[in-house]
């Protein structure tokens, strides 16, 4: 499941002078007259990439193993995440100069682009192309929705279109693997793909028209901004950077690039490093008080759990002889229990003691995270990793959703949009970065030799070492993150 939280969008609310005041009646709802059509497509295209994002876990074994590319299998998720950095800080920059249709327009293109490109792959490297050029959509799609309701809904609601969103997200954890699994099982794995652009159709249809006629061009009454070109190369540089450090780390398993592997790595590190830290709150990497430790506990927290859930539906499929299905089915409860973490966050009575509930989610993830390769031994039931990883999710709930709250509260008015992209900056790069860590272990423990014959022969890929020294490390991450959310609060 995707970890970027729904009510992050790296911008700040704009005013809407722009909807006539017919529209904008006192008891109007967001599914009244005025909002409809409006709502049920953004809305609409929002459940379709959550439901790509949290299908894709599913059906990744089998298209890995089918195109020979195990052994590049975090690649695969990482891809998405590189791109979409770049993706989602140019779609606030071109939202904010030309209004938020142009973005969405490219976004949405992009992605079903990306999706039809990996769907038809016919080998592991154009897979990945696929996915990057998905990511790429993906950033430019949900920036620019978000500047839609800022530009389009009055504040007052706001709140039920941004629950909207949430929601969107919540279902398609739940039915996303097992829909995944089961069509992955009975049709093949590439209509997880090449079947979501045509149902995107409808919901674009009816969004962009509305959009064209309420949102186009810059904010009425606001001067066109240029591009902020420095920005915009300091996230070329952090996605370069990224994507270089995760080749070189791959390749280090691989004897004979092991050396010509510190090329590509020392070049990604020296892209990387000056553009985080144009980009991240000074103070992030040390885990100053406050706000940079808002910012790195989401970078650990999100890193550390997809990094790890990356590998689950992988591990049960080749080590256990899962089908897909069930496998997806692992992780179907996950969706409510983050739900239900998200909501009790919410209380007002759990406020003075946000912090100490954050430390517990982290403890939470941390003790699920390293649980899950407990099912490597044969003894071990399988379902006990689905009930991990539901109370994993229960904690990621509360840490997630909470340094959202955090960081709208230590940011100035002014400064609520730029904190919020550092925030989704640190979410995004720690998938990157960590995916990167445990895909280069896997590789070098021998897990990219799990082949889909000898699944289908065994039941078992054989390399529970490759998997633990995934799962076991994330934990140690994660369990990191319980320390860096004791201080959050300003002493």
């Amino acid at each position: 499941m995707a970890t970027l939280d729904p009510s992050d969008t790296g911008v700040a609310d704009s005013p809407n002078p722009q909807i006539p005041s017919a529209e904008a009646g006192a008891h109007d709802g967001v599914l009244s007259r005025s909002y409809r059509a409006l709502s049920i497509g953004i809305v609409s295209v929002v459940l379709l990439i959550a439901f790509e994002a949290t299908a894709v876990g599913t059906a990744m074994p089998v298209a890995a193993r089918e195109l020979d590319g195990v052994s590049l299998y975090a690649f695969a998720f990482s891809g998405y995440f590189t791109t979409s950095l770049f993706g989602m800080v140019l779609a606030g920059q071109w939202s904010d100069r030309a209004g938020p249709l142009g973005s969405l327009t490219a976004g949405i293109g992009a992605f079903a682009a990306g999706l039809l490109l990996s769907g038809t792959a016919g080998v592991m490297w154009l897979f990945i192309l696929g996915r990057a050029v998905q990511g790429l959509g993906g950033g430019l799609v949900i920036v620019a929705l978000y500047v839609v309701v800022g530009r389009v809904y009055p504040e007052r609601l706001r709140p039920s279109i941004m629950a909207a969103f949430a929601a969107s997200w919540v279902i398609p954890s739940v039915v996303g693997p097992l829909a995944s699994g089961a069509v992955t099982e009975h049709i093949g794995w590439r209509w997880v793909f090449v079947g979501i652009p045509v149902l995107v159709v409808l919901p674009v249809a009816l969004a962009l028209p509305q959009i064209r006629r309420r949102a186009s061009g810059p904010a009425e009454g606001a001067v066109a901004a240029p591009f902020d070109r420095r920005r915009i190369r300091l996230a070329l540089a952090i996605s370069l950077g990224a994507g270089l450090l995760q080749y070189g780390a791959q390749a280090v398993s691989d004897e004979s690039t092991r050396w010509l592997s510190l090329v590509p790595a020392v070049a990604g590190a020296a892209l990387l490093v000056p553009a985080m830290l144009g980009l991240l709150p000074r103070g992030t990497y040390r885990a100053a008080r406050g706000l940079p430790s808002v910012v790195l506990l989401r970078g650990v927290a999100a890193g550390s759990f997809i990094a790890a859930e990356s590998f689950v539906p992988l591990m049960l499929v080749t080590e256990r002889g899962l089908s897909p299905t069930m496998a997806g089915f692992s992780l179907a409860a996950g969706g409510g229990t983050w739900a239900l973490g998200s909501y009790v966050q919410s209380r007002a009575r759990v406020e003075p003691y946000r912090d100490r509930l954050m430390a517990l989610g982290m403890v939470l993830t941390a003790s699920a995270i390293a649980a899950a390769p407990s099912v490597l031994i044969d003894g071990v039931p399988v379902w006990t990793l689905a009930v991990a990883w539901a109370f994993g999710c229960f904690g990621m709930g509360l840490v997630i959703s909470s340094t959202s709250v955090l960081l709208l509260h230590l940011s100035a008015p002014e400064e609520a949009g730029t904190n919020s992209a550092a925030l989704q900056i640190s979410d995004g790069l720690s998938n990157v970065l960590l995916l990167a860590a445990g895909g280069a272990a896997f590789a070098a423990l021998g897990g990219g030799t799990v082949t889909h014959a000898a699944t289908e022969a065994s039941g078992s890929g054989g390399h529970p070492a490759a998997f633990a020294a995934v799962f076991l490390p994330m934990a140690g991450v994660a369990l990191a993150g319980a320390w860096v959310a004791t201080r959050v609060r300003v002493a």
